[in-house]
């Protein structure tokens, strides 16, 4: 795949991303996380990882096999957004709170990529 249609793929696909993972974010987060931070990252914890796994990512596994990318790219994704949203959300929260919010975030990454494989399985 080339940059130009890396590019024009990105803000389709984050949009559907977002239409997956937000409403689990909503429901599974901690209830320590008010609404509107819980939509929040549904947007922007996304919005950090999506661009190095559609624009960054299919370059440097360009001459990989699929399932290379696809295990640093699906491994990266929820890895990175617990940090980030660690860093910024559990100074001092209790253990509990941050394992239910790790899960969260590793659930909702395994719905969209899954979400993604079954419509690439059945796109005509």
């Amino acid at each position: 795949m080339n940059p130009a249609d890396l590019w024009s793929f990105l803000l389709p696909q984050y949009l559907l991303t977002v239409a997956i993972e937000a409403p689990i974010l909503l429901l599974a987060l901690s209830a320590a996380h008010p609404i509107p931070r819980r939509l929040l990252a549904g947007l922007w914890l996304t919005a950090c990882t999506y661009p190095v796994v559609v624009l960054v990512l299919p370059l440097v596994f360009q001459d990989s096999p699929r399932w290379a990318y696809l295990a640093v790219a699906e491994a990266f994704a929820p890895l990175a957004e617990c940090a980030i949203f660690s860093a910024a959300f559990h100074p001092g929260a209790p253990t509990r709170h941050k394992l239910q919010d790790w899960i969260a975030i590793t659930l909702a990454n395994l719905a969209s990529f899954l979400v993604g494989e079954w419509l690439l399985m059945h796109r005509s």
